[in-house]
């Protein structure tokens, strides 16, 4: 079985659609098509159910699915041992996603790569894009797109926004408990900020001092003593067990999660087997 065949039927498992799989891996459609058929006549399986949407896995591909994803990681890191190459990874994230939820992933390769030098940077957009570009970092976890044709972006999923304050309840009304209130962000110029604003302008009300906090946590924690309100990922909500939020309308709700690096860089060993982690453990979703 070729490695290359198993990363095809791996993308088009994780993507559900063969079309999304072969733009992500510059693949003719066809190409891939026929890469995943070969795992499936060398099984002798149906690996996949073809929908008009896209494609799911069969139970047998799933199994199959999580076999491969072992076999990938490990030849990731078998390449890495081999030919010898630096043991490091230079990762950046916004400040909105944080660094705390990778400590998993980070631990765990650590583990199998005693000598792995890390570098974290964290910043707002602009700063992170930056640090690509001055080759500061080589991989990075950034919330919405600002389209430098120099950067290469690689959606990885959604992330559902909700807003935390505190005193609320299933009957308070959205646009009252707004009126005039605080608004806590990480900076004046971050993405959550600018869609506070719109989230106003929409309702036509006012709010008060717009406060520059930097730290995520500290925000969670300033809004529920009732010094303002934030918008803040869904997943900390249920992470941190906050029952103290609001959803907020959808045209603002969701924002789209992208893995970022250099367009003309090619992915380490180490820094796919990280990234495969990142998933496997549900820290990015």
């Amino acid at each position: 079985m070729d490695i290359e065949n198993m990363k095809a039927f791996v993308k088009v498992a994780e993507c559900k659609s063969i079309s999304d799989a072969a733009r992500k891996l510059h693949y003719l459609q066809s190409n891939l098509s026929a890469k995943v058929k070969r795992v499936e006549t060398y099984y002798n399986q149906k690996l996949f159910i073809r929908e008009p949407r896209g494609v799911e896995l069969t139970a047998k591909g799933a199994v199959l699915y999580q076999q491969f994803k072992e076999m990938i990681f490990l030849w990731e890191e078998t390449e890495n041992k081999m030919k010898r190459q630096d043991a490091s990874l230079r990762l950046g994230t916004v400040v909105s996603i944080g660094v705390t939820q990778f400590s998993q992933a980070l631990a765990r390769l650590k583990y199998r790569n005693p000598s792995l030098e890390v570098t974290i940077k964290t910043g707002s957009a602009d700063s992170i894009e930056k640090q690509i570009l001055n080759e500061k970092i080589d991989i990075a976890y950034f919330i919405g797109k600002l389209g430098n044709s120099h950067i290469r972006y690689e959606k990885l999923g959604i992330e559902e926004l909700v807003l935390v304050g505190d005193n609320i309840s299933n009957t308070t009304d959205f646009k009252e408990y707004l009126r005039n209130k605080n608004l806590l962000v990480l900076t004046d110029h971050c993405l959550y900020s600018s869609i506070l604003q719109n989230i106003f302008a929409d309702l036509k009300i006012d709010h008060g001092e717009t406060i520059e906090v930097g730290d995520i946590d500290a925000i969670i924690q300033f809004a529920l003593m009732g010094m303002g309100i934030s918008l803040i990922p869904k997943r900390l909500v249920i992470r941190k067990n906050i029952s103290s939020f609001l959803e907020i309308p959808s045209l603002n709700k969701f924002v789209d999660l992208y893995l970022i690096t250099r367009s003309n860089h090619e992915l380490t060993p180490i820094e796919k087997q990280f990234i495969q982690l990142s998933q496997e453990l549900a820290l990015i979703s």
